[in-house]
């Protein structure tokens, strides 16, 4: 809860309990959580937080840089507290996401540069499967 504390201070945001318990909870998920997903599972520990609070905060920590946004095609954006540029992908049937190794697809960036003569400053990469648990329930159906 410090380094949350610590982080939101020194990019500017008051360290309101409400804005720690929502970063905490990111720095320590690799689930990449909705809005709604950090709101059910902030509200038992902090029944008055509601859900406003949690879709102004999320905003304010993503506006800081503390936090990215993921919009891996879903009706909702995702959220994760690794902001620096790496891949993910998504099972089609769980619609869990998960984070890959970004040193796999490091030459990607350098690629599109040169076929697009564009200054690439940034990026995201999005793969779409069934996940290792998914499989083996779909081929247990089998």
């Amino acid at each position: 809860m410090e380094q949350s504390v610590t982080l939101l201070k020194k990019h500017g945001l008051k360290a309101t309990p409400q804005r720690i318990a929502i970063y905490d909870y990111l720095l320590h998920t690799e689930a990449h959580p909705t809005v709604d997903t950090i709101y059910a599972s902030l509200h038992p520990t902090h029944p008055t937080m509601s859900l406003a609070t949690v879709y102004k905060t999320v905003e304010s920590l993503r506006e800081a840089g503390l936090i990215q946004q993921l919009n891996v095609g879903e009706e909702c954006f995702r959220y994760d507290a690794r902001t620096s540029s790496h891949p993910h992908v998504q099972c089609l049937h769980c619609r869990r996401v998960f984070d890959l190794d970004p040193a796999s697809f490091a030459d990607l960036s350098d690629r599109a540069r040169a076929q697009s003569s564009f200054l690439i400053t940034q990026a995201q990469l999005y793969f779409y499967g069934l996940c290792p648990e998914c499989q083996q329930v779909q081929d247990a159906s089998d």
